[in-house]
């Protein structure tokens, strides 16, 4: 959800700060008995959070979702930004025209960031109102136009987003230091863009989670756990739907985190399974859709994130796959408004060229 060039930046930066930095006496002592916190800590997180039932470990190895097995057609909705949002909303609104019910095919969908807006919004029906309500070429980028980002990023912000775009890997230690630096970030000039994105998206999905087959994404910023949200846990936990989708897309220092029960959570594609494809397998078929394959820029994070391989491991589990990519430009800013308009006729354009594809795959 942030520009190219702030990534870049915060590459450069990272980089800087890390061959100038010297550990002190002092630090290494504290790493030292920190070490008996770090225990109590991690007991206290299964004590007090064990039973909530949002924490799913990301397999290593092809395993079955025992969420998805013995369902025929899933839908798994990777993330990419307000310029993804503005594509999928013009792609569902396609599919739409030519005949495909979003809402009634999927048994299952699971959005992450981008994916969780749009996957909330047709399952809870309000796309479908959207779609009557707005004359959607006309109203719908002035809409998206205002969840922008509104400035460059402040000290603490810097923080957050140089961690993010400096990590290697997907490993829980990794997510915790960007978890950590996404909680003290100051986002408060962007605080409402997510909630009234969500609101827009969700409609009366403000107070409940209306949809059992909708699940969301997250991280927890404290433990590093990757969160999976669906209508029990949800109910359980007190989450509506919408802050599933804002939880879900609470870039580190742009926006968030946003509270799940009592787990402060952070965009969900910030891990090594960004789609969370692992939560379709076993499946009879599954419709995957990402901005891209995950090693072709727009990137929104460091962390590594290899789509191909999550995917064959849905594959070994016996699910067929259907995979496509929206392959924006390379060099676009995904929070730029003027692209936002440009992004709605592309996905709206792509839908025709993917809807008998998507209608042979789960007829």
């Amino acid at each position: 959800m942030f520009r190219r060039d702030v990534l870049k930046s915060a590459l450069l930066g990272t980089a800087a700060i890390a061959t100038g930095r010297i550990m002190r006496p002092e630090t290494a002592r504290a790493a030292t008995s920190a070490a008996p916190l770090d225990a109590l800590s991690d007991e206290l997180d299964h004590q007090l959070f064990g039973d909530d039932g949002l924490a799913r470990p990301i397999p290593t190895q092809p395993t079955v979702s025992d969420l998805a097995k013995g369902l025929d057609r899933t839908l798994a909705l990777g993330g990419g930004g307000e310029y993804y949002v503005a594509w999928y909303c013009g792609f569902f609104h396609g599919l739409y025209d030519h005949g495909l019910d979003m809402a009634a095919l999927p048994e299952m969908v699971v959005g992450t960031s981008a994916g969780s807006y749009i996957g909330s919004s047709v399952t809870s029906g309000h796309f479908l109102r959207l779609r009557t309500q707005f004359e959607f070429f006309g109203h719908f980028p002035q809409i998206f136009a205002r969840l922008a980002p509104l400035s460059s990023p402040n000290a603490s912000q810097q923080r957050a987003l140089k961690l993010s775009a400096a990590a290697k890997d997907g490993e829980t230690a990794t997510l915790r230091t960007i978890g950590h630096a996404a909680l003290a970030a100051d986002n408060r000039v962007n605080g409402d863009a997510v909630s009234r994105l969500a609101a827009l998206l969700t409609g009366d999905s403000r107070t409940d989670w209306p949809v059992a087959k909708m699940w969301t994404s997250a991280v927890d910023c404290y433990t590093g756990e990757r969160l999976i949200v669906g209508q029990k846990s949800a109910r359980k936990n007190g989450i509506p739907l919408a802050h599933g989708a804002a939880a879900s897309s609470a870039l580190p220092g742009t926006i968030g985190p946003t509270l799940l029960g009592q787990r402060y959570a952070m965009d969900g594609g910030i891990c090594s399974n960004p789609a969370q494809v692992d939560v379709v397998a076993g499946s009879k078929r599954a419709l995957v859709i990402t901005i891209t394959d995950g090693l072709t820029p727009p990137f929104l994070t460091g962390v590594p994130h290899p789509i191909a391989d999550n995917i064959k491991q849905v594959e070994a589990t016996g699910t067929k796959v259907l995979w496509i990519t929206a392959n924006p430009p390379t060099d676009i800013s995904l929070v730029d408004p003027k692209q936002i308009a440009p992004a709605l006729h592309t996905g709206y354009d792509r839908a025709k060229t993917e809807a008998d594809k998507i209608k042979q795959f789960w007829a």
